[in-house]
């Protein structure tokens, strides 16, 4: 079963045993005559055993040239990059995963603060000015098995529940990154929390074209499916041509991000084949930033079947979900993970008791998926946590009277308070989708000396030589919400600002 992939056995399962899991004990053999389907990307494909000679293999290698230190990795959505993460935990060693996509500034300001040792990538990538000064270590998965055997040898890392399995850079929204040092207690028990949430077996093939220097795609995309026995499909490239291609070729789940899932939702009037393909997948998952309804809507039209979503961040991994026995609910993110505490709590840090969907408080949670602190920012760390150990998330939300958790945006962001209310920008922006004039839309707070803050709405519409006019945008909202939340301000735009993992970015939201 699992006994080929050993980091995903180095820690034990979490809440309770999962057969697939093998126990703590030392790290077995490869087994070349393991031909399950484990990894695929495109054309290219690894089964369970040549996963396990390859990882051990460039284990061995990393044991001796990384001398203990952690390992950035180049992280392309290629084979390479997955095999280059399994080893290095299989090695013992913290991964630094790395966006291909950041620019000179903020890579140098992650090497600097993390210091790896050196930087694995695949033999074919052209690394930036800011890296070569590592030293690179090329995976190479073309060695013959003789050249591999080698490595069989080596023994079982030395590592612990507490060890570093990762540091993984926030987005630093509100200043450079911060690296966030995830155990393997937290990867090991938010894999298990979700798979008995989604019931997830070594049956399930999963399909994703997620980024892998993040939490969404390679923990839970790439590692998740392997700690089960399962297998993986990458795209490269998201498309719904793609994700069709797949399904309809025995992938049973989904992983997407809402931009990806607003194309399929743009796609399913003309594409019969992608509705069938939807249709048939055991479980159709979004996260990393709220789906609207309207495409929830779209798709469950289209193809009956719901989107479930979860909600987690880089220093908790994940909190809550949608359950697959549960009610997929739009605007909902489901109820508490196995193991997770959540509370709300009010601006001076009181709990709120009450789930009556209307309570406004901030997220705070706390278990064995958080992270141990952020690198070398002791201040920060401090400053994240509250007394008695609950994680400040910065999210804000209501509960609904059976416990779902309702998010309504970034404390930062999205909280506005106007009037003396407090609003959510998160629903006001659903009721903006639902209008046929509306691409996409995004919701703000400015200054207003009467009202405190007034509500502005950001459209990117639908027919940009035909923008509907911001006094109907406004008595749209009014309509069904209510008076105060309605817009005050319609600015209009060709495209929201968003970052690599899609997710909208508010703070580039300004007025020229």
């Amino acid at each position: 079963m699992l006994s080929t992939v050993p980091i995903l056995s180095a820690v034990p399962a979490v809440p309770e045993p999962v057969s697939a899991v093998p126990a703590v004990s030392a790290v077995p053999e490869p087994a070349p005559a393991d031909r399950r389907p484990a990894l695929r990307f495109g054309a290219r494909a690894l089964s369970y055993g040549e996963l396990a000679v390859a990882a051990r293999s460039l284990a061995g290698r990393l044991r001796e040239a990384a001398d203990g230190g952690r390992v950035a990795v180049w992280a392309t959505p290629v084979l390479e990059t997955a095999v280059a993460v399994v080893a290095a935990l299989e090695a013992g060693l913290p991964v630094v995963p790395l966006n291909p996509r950041s620019g000179r500034a903020e890579l140098g300001h992650i090497l600097a603060d993390s210091a790896p040792e050196l930087i694995l990538a695949a033999p074919g990538d052209e690394l930036p000015e800011a890296v070569r000064g590592l030293r690179r270590l090329d995976v190479n998965l073309d060695e013959s098995p003789d050249e591999a055997a080698g490595a069989r040898a080596v023994p079982a890392a030395d590592v612990g529940p507490e060890d570093p399995a990762f540091v993984v850079y926030t987005s630093g929204t509100t200043g450079p990154p911060k690296g966030a040092v995830l155990p393997r207690r937290a990867v090991t028990t938010t894999l298990d929390a979700l798979a008995e949430a989604w019931q997830w077996t070594g049956d399930d093939v999963l399909v994703h074209g997620l980024p892998l220097f993040h939490v969404h795609g390679l923990i839970l995309g790439v590692l998740g499916p392997l700690r089960r026995g399962g297998s993986v499909r990458h795209l490269g490239r998201f498309s719904p041509e793609g994700v069709a291609r797949e399904l309809n070729a025995g992938a049973t789940m989904l992983f997407g991000v809402p931009t990806m899932y607003h194309r399929l939702a743009e796609a399913l009037p003309g594409d019969p084949g992608l509705a069938k393909a939807l249709a048939g997948a055991r479980l159709l998952v979004s996260g990393s930033a709220a789906l609207p309804v309207h495409d929830h809507e779209r798709i469950a039209a289209a193809t009956g079947r719901r989107v479930l979503e979860r909600y987690g961040m880089t220093e908790t991994l994940m909190n809550t979900a949608v359950r697959a026995d549960g009610e997929a609910r739009p605007g909902t993110v489901g109820l508490p993970l196995p193991g997770v505490e959540l509370r709300l709590v009010e601006e001076d840090g009181t709990p709120i008791a009450a789930y009556d969907g209307e309570s406004v408080g901030e997220i705070q949670v706390r278990g064995p998926n958080l992270f141990t602190g952020y690198l070398h920012r002791p201040d920060a760390t401090a400053g994240a946590f509250t007394a008695d150990g609950w994680f400040r998330t910065g999210d804000m939300a209501v509960r609904e009277p059976d416990g779902y958790v309702r998010i309504v945006g970034r404390r930062a962001t999205d909280l506005i308070k106007s009037g003396g209310y407090k609003i959510g920008a998160g629903e006001i922006e659903n009721a903006l989708l639902e209008h046929p004039g509306v691409g996409e839309a995004a919701v703000t707070g400015e200054p207003d000396e009467d009202l405190g803050e007034r509500v502005v709405a950001w459209v990117v519409p639908a027919d940009p030589a035909s923008p509907p006019a911001a006094e109907e945008l406004s008595a749209h909202v009014a309509e069904r919400l209510a008076p105060h939340k309605r817009p005050r301000v319609v600015r209009y735009l060709t495209a929201l600002p968003r970052n690599d993992m899609g997710k909208l970015l508010k703070r580039e939201l300004r007025v020229p």
